[in-house]
């Protein structure tokens, strides 16, 4: 497998933090999310990695270098300007050379099964496939559901509205890229159109550990309790 990681963002919800520092090389504990990304796709057996930098890319460019000292091979697909999520895949098509490739985002966390993704991508011949995260809401107060002349059929007392979410984790087939503009986003512009066009378009369903590092108090939070943990397993 192959991944395209996005780390091209300028990060404007962690400001002041990414004043100076590119949104995915924060430290969280003792490395960059960067860092933890390429840690779990190598885990996951993914080995060869497509970065697709632009504002202050020499931060990451300099720190993983091609890739050797973490064992994995990483490629980088350079911006001048901001491309949007499916821009910036477009432009790193010359490096990627699959039928299937993976697509992730530079500023998350999870531990998704990408192996059983990539097989159910390939099981449904899917041209996309789009990780879907099922969370839910616990409701504050109890439901009642009644029918059209007001004969109550059942009480559900604070129930959890459940729903997916799109992860920003895809995988694409070699067909997605007639799909990607030179400049726009996956949820915006590629996946609308692939649906008016009725495209192999699936989403993979995952309860699996997943978290946006996107607003200060989810990366101070996040930052918070995994200094804890370092100092503790230091002593």
């Amino acid at each position: 497998m192959k991944a395209v990681v996005l780390c091209g963002g300028k990060g404007t919800r962690l400001r002041p933090y990414t004043h100076t520092v590119p949104k995915s090389m924060l430290v969280l504990g003792r490395k960059p999310i960067l860092q933890y990304v390429v840690e779990y796709l190598k885990r996951e057996g993914v080995r060869d990695m497509i970065f697709t930098v632009g504002h202050m890319r020499d931060q990451i460019m300099s720190h993983f270098k091609d890739g050797k000292k973490y064992g994995v091979s990483i490629k980088y697909a350079e911006e001048e300007e901001e491309l949007g999520t499916a821009g910036s895949v477009l432009n790193a098509q010359p490096l990627v050379k699959d039928d299937d490739f993976l697509v992730l985002m530079g500023d998350q966390l999870t531990n998704v099964s990408l192996k059983r993704m990539m097989s159910y991508h390939k099981e449904k011949k899917a041209t996309a496939t789009v990780g879907l995260k099922r969370m839910g809401v616990p409701l504050q107060f109890g439901t009642v559901d009644t029918r059209a002349d007001g004969l109550v059929t059942l009480f559900k007392e604070k129930p959890i509205l459940q729903y997916q979410i799109n992860s920003g984790i895809y995988v694409l087939n070699e067909k997605a890229f007639n799909y990607l503009p030179e400049k726009g986003d996956f949820a915006m512009d590629v996946f609308p159109e692939m649906l008016r066009k009725r495209e192999r378009l699936f989403g993979y369903v995952f309860d699996d550990y997943w978290i946006d590092v996107g607003s200060l108090h989810d990366y101070e939070r996040i930052n918070q309790t995994l200094s804890l943990v370092d100092l503790i397993t230091q002593k």
